[in-house]
């Protein structure tokens, strides 16, 4: 049982302000304490690619911090991590924890080369990119990923002059495979897209290729992914694969030492695998499993969704439920009125993914199957309204 009083949380993103919150909902009255890197409090993402790209919009979650007894430090960012001392270090000072939740997020992979390059990931990159996006603009996109068609998306509507620049075959192809990949390509028709083409660096007038072309643009955006906020944890011995390695309950090998969201590598059961979600979602409902975890050590807290993202794009809804393996088997599916989707189907036939593209209640019946482990016949679900039938009960 956690006798501790003070609970530090570092990260001002959805996951850590959800930490502060749950932690309250499990009754943890002592002191909380908010680290946020950035200078203002949480505020919501996911529109930061989207409607809030088009025009400025305020996405900051109204939360009353006093009420909830939550101390908020802005423009805290964490610079190191002294577990035999329990202090958080920053340039400001050090914070003392009882037990500490590490929710730092991900930051951007950027390219070689002198020229601005975009990232989009906090509320100033939106800023920046939006003052940049007017008609007539050569706007270049460097990876053709589920940020980047979101941002192709706006500045389309925008006016600007879309090239996009994938190193793969078409854009989506290591999420989703080929042939689902092929299948979307026709949705970036209104962008100059190239595809197989790999970026050198990015100089003052657009990026270079490694054939030597270059790609002249007034403003270019970096999106090939992201890598977790560690670099802070170097000397903390904490173990690092992809992320902060924690088990199913969010915890490390340290028993006062939490992650959750973009940052953390959790165990799953459910895949007998390593995650690393990096999608809301994760951020939104692992913290739960924390406070429980931490305050409730009579239950099994154990944090294994079905995984889900979705995307916006084109005109189209996207939503990806489970975690295929390379080995699964894809299944297109077919609906009458022109909807369509994808299952994969491991060697059991266990469905383990699902793509649902405008059709979030195929999603839904997806995510359920997913999470009862049903098992599937690949030739009839291939009709995207057959039902996905629930896994047979056990012989007794």
């Amino acid at each position: 049982m956690f006798v501790g009083r003070r609970i530090l949380v570092v990260g001002g993103g959805l996951a850590g302000l959800r930490t502060c919150e749950a932690l309250r909902a499990e009754g943890f009255d002592g002191e909380i304490e908010l680290l946020c890197g950035e200078d203002v409090p949480p505020y919501d993402r996911p529109p930061l690619s989207k409607a809030a790209l088009a025009e400025r919009r305020d996405t900051v979650f109204d939360v009353d911090y006093d009420g909830l007894g939550i101390g908020v430090r802005l423009g805290a960012r964490a610079t190191g991590l002294d577990r035999e001392r329990r202090l958080v270090l920053t340039e400001a000072g050090a914070h003392p924890y009882d037990a500490l939740v590490v929710a730092t997020g991900a930051a951007p992979v950027v390219l070689p080369g002198s020229g601005r390059q975009h990232v989009l990931r906090t509320a100033a990159d939106a800023d920046a990119l939006r003052a940049g996006l007017r008609p007539g603009t050569r706007l270049t996109l460097v990876g053709a990923g589920w940020i980047n068609a979101e941002i192709a998306t706006t500045a389309d509507a925008l006016g600007c002059s879309v090239t996009v620049l994938e190193s793969a075959p078409a854009p989506l192809c290591e999420p989703l495979g080929f042939d689902v990949a092929q299948r979307m390509l026709p949705w970036w028709d209104r962008t100059e897209l190239r595809c197989g083409v790999a970026v050198a660096e990015v100089t003052e007038a657009g990026p270079v290729l490694t054939d030597g072309t270059l790609v002249e643009s007034d403003v270019v955006v970096t999106g090939i992914g992201v890598r977790p906020e560690v670099a802070w944890l170097a000397e903390s011995g904490l173990a690092v694969d992809r992320g902060v390695v924690v088990d199913e309950s969010l915890r490390t090998a340290d028993p006062a030492v939490f992650a959750v969201g973009d940052v953390a590598a959790r165990w799953s059961p459910r895949y007998h695998s390593r995650i690393v979600g990096q999608h809301w979602d994760d951020a939104r409902t692992g913290p739960a499993t924390i406070a429980a975890a931490l305050l409730r050590p009579d239950r099994n807290s154990v944090f294994d969704p079905v995984p889900y993202f979705w995307s916006d794009q084109f005109g189209h809804k996207v939503q990806f439920v489970g975690h295929r393996a390379s080995s699964d088997r894809m299944v297109f599916r077919e609906g009458r009125d022109g909807k369509w989707g994808a299952a994969w189907i491991d060697d059991s036939s266990r469905l383990t993914a699902h793509l649902s593209v405008d059709s979030p209640r195929h999603m839904v019946q997806a995510r359920m199957a997913i999470d009862r482990g049903a098992v599937v016949e690949p030739g009839v679900i291939s009709d995207l309204d057959a039902p996905l039938q629930p896994a047979p009960l056990p012989t007794p």
